[in-house]
Formats: C-alpha cells, sequence, structure tokens
C-alpha cells in the first residue's frame, strides 16, 4: 500500500511517522503547498517522497490521509475520492452536514473506504471505559461529563467546537452506542473576534434518559483531558494526561430513603469504597487508527470510525452552530430534515 498525507503540520507530521514505521505500507508520499514543511520532514525521514501538490501526487498512492485545516477537508477528500484512493479525514470530517454526506455517498460510488479520524475511538482507555458503562459495573449512567481544555492552539478557520468538540462527542457516542436525540450549546469569544474560543455541549440521549456535558475551551489556564462517567452504583474517570492510571473506577455513590418524607431520618446517604485502577494496554491510539486504516484498505473491510460515523459527529456539531444562532435545543431531526429539503 503507498500512502499518501497531505497536510504536513503537526498531525500529517505525526500520521507519516506512523506510516513510515509499519511492515505493510510500501511507500509514504508527503503532500505540502510550503517547501519548507516538506524539507523538514524529507530530513527527518529521507525515504518520503514529497510533492507541492495533491494531482503531481496521485498517480503515486493508493490511499490518502488528509490531514489539513478542517474547512479543506471536504474538497480534498471529494478530490481523492473521486480519483479511486482510500481516504482517511482528520476530524471533523467535514464542516456541513451536506458536505459529509456528500463524501459518504461519493465513497460508495468508488467501492473505496472512507474512513475518520476520531482517534479516541482507537484508544484502549476508552475502550475500557465502554466495556465498564455496557456492562453496567456502574449501574444506570446518570451522567457524561468532559473536559478538553488548553491554553490555544488557536485555529484559523474553524471555532472551538468544530476543533476540540469531535473527540468528546465521538467518545460520548462510542460510550452510549448511538448519537443523542438534542443538542444545546453555549459558547462566547474573548480573545478571538471572529470564532467562539469557550463552549459548553449539552447532548440528551433521550432513550437512555442520560445527558453529556462537554466542556471546551482554548482559553484556559490548565491542560485537561478528562471525561467523567457518574452511575447509580460506581463512578469513573478518565484521564487521558495520566502516565498511569488512565482509569480509575471509584466505588462512591449516594442512596435516598425509601420513604423521603420521614424528616427524622437523614435525607441522604453516602458510600465511600474503594478506587480500582483497571489494565489499559500500552498503545499508541494513532498508530492503531493507521494500521486500521491501512488494513480496511487492504481487506475492503468497513472500518469501525467509518463516513456515517463522521457523518455522526457532524450533525451534532451542525446542530450546537444551530443552538448557538437560536438559542435553544436542536433536535438531530430538525438537521436531518434541513439536508433534505436541500438534496
Amino acid at each position: 500500500m503507498r500512502v499518501g498525507v497531505i497536510g504536513a503540520g503537526y498531525w500529517g507530521s505525526k500520521h507519516i511517522r506512523v506510516l513510515c514505521n509499519m511492515e505493510n505500507v510500501e511507500s509514504v508520499v508527503a503532500i505540502d503547498s510550503r517547501p519548507h514543511r516538506l524539507a523538514a520532514l524529507t530530513r527527518s525521514f529521507p525515504a518520503v517522497k514529497a510533492f507541492c501538490s495533491l494531482d503531481d501526487a496521485l498517480g503515486h498512492i493508493d490511499a490518502l490521509v488528509v490531514a489539513t485545516p478542517p474547512s479543506t477537508h471536504a474538497t480534498i477528500a471529494m478530490e481523492a475520492l473521486s480519483a479511486g484512493k482510500h481516504t482517511l479525514v482528520e476530524k471533523p470530517l467535514a464542516t456541513s452536514v451536506e458536505a459529509a454526506q456528500g463524501l459518504v455517498d461519493a465513497a460508495n460510488a468508488a467501492g473505496v473506504v472512507l474512513m475518520v479520524g476520531h482517534t479516541f475511538e482507537h484508544n484502549a482507555a476508552v475502550w475500557k471505559l465502554r466495556e465498564l458503562v455496557q456492562s453496567g459495573e456502574l449501574g444506570h449512567v446518570y451522567y457524561i461529563d468532559t473536559g478538553r481544555l488548553n491554553l490555544g492552539l488557536y485555529q484559523t478557520d474553524v471555532n472551538v467546537i468544530w476543533d476540540l468538540a469531535p473527540h468528546d462527542v465521538s467518545i460520548v457516542n462510542l460510550l452510549l452506542s448511538r448519537p443523542p436525540s438534542a443538542v444545546q450549546a453555549w459558547a462566547s469569544r474573548h480573545a478571538h473576534h471572529r470564532f467562539e474560543d469557550v463552549a459548553y455541549l449539552r447532548l440528551v440521549y433521550d432513550e437512555l434518559d442520560v445527558q453529556a456535558n462537554i466542556h471546551v475551551s482554548w482559553l484556559d489556564p490548565c491542560k485537561v483531558r478528562r471525561v467523567t462517567v457518574v452511575g447509580s452504583k460506581k463512578m469513573a474517570v478518565y484521564n487521558d494526561l495520566a502516565a498511569e492510571e488512565r482509569i480509575r473506577i471509584h466505588d462512591k455513590g449516594v442512596s435516598c430513603p425509601p420513604n423521603g418524607h420521614d424528616l427524622t431520618q437523614p435525607p441522604t446517604s453516602y458510600r465511600y469504597g474503594d478506587i480500582t485502577v483497571p489494565f489499559v494496554p500500552a498503545q499508541e491510539p494513532l498508530a492503531v487508527e493507521d494500521e486500521h486504516f491501512v488494513e480496511c484498505a487492504f481487506t475492503g473491510a468497513t472500518p469501525k470510525t467509518d463516513g456515517l460515523n463522521g457523518l455522526a459527529v457532524v450533525q451534532v456539531l451542525e446542530c450546537a452552530e444551530r443552538s448557538l444562532m437560536a438559542g435553544r435545543p436542536v433536535r438531530l431531526s430538525e438537521g436531518a430534515d434541513l439536508v433534505a429539503s436541500n438534496a
């Protein structure tokens, strides 16, 4: 398999490093319009071929990783899919539901693999958290809370919702095995005059009676990468910044007396138990993701994070944008109706 990576920036260079170490990748091609980026990459990876445009590189690749700014994802991916190339697109798949659906349709028409780079869905710690949720060890899930905060990195073409929230939306959808039924968002601009740099999303999962709260920020003094799941039996915290003990299960809970009107009894009782740390394999999620992409390209298998997976996340993000404008919750069915009316 000959794999190209378009976009030699932060994520593109990581993909190139991973792909260069994969046995079933015959050659790696770097594509970027900035010659100094290509020069730096080829110094680090002399075997990598370099091209300044996708058109020049198409004849030298069988598959493409798109690691360019989000606003360019749909156009570049469509060109690759139309040329019959298997395509992995970094998150988000596109910046509109209409464009994401177009990529799904194009991949189906060309008979090639379309995959989205929801890296945390290839993370062993996230799958361990999903196991805790799905097995019932935590009990009925009361709510999920996520924080993805840092000072930067400000993007030039999308706001903080489109930049950071795709990670957490995909994680929560994976934990609960479904997309939400409604979204409400609050966001504000502080240091950036054009794009919101702090946002809060509330995802409502009606069928499960669960809500997930997502906090994303480019303007915070502390770097946070955390997912908390609170259940009726136990609580679990996934801290992606922890070198060890990335998952901690807290045997804690609160219960109310069956007769809440008996004022002689305490209103609640609290349980404090052990904290356990399950084993999580040490695997680089990006390497797992890229290996899965190449395997699916070889075999024609459907990726775990396929185009429909990416479309589902884009639908949530688009509804979040509509919620910001309307100042109210937006049901995902409204977004589906809007796409149908534009078709």
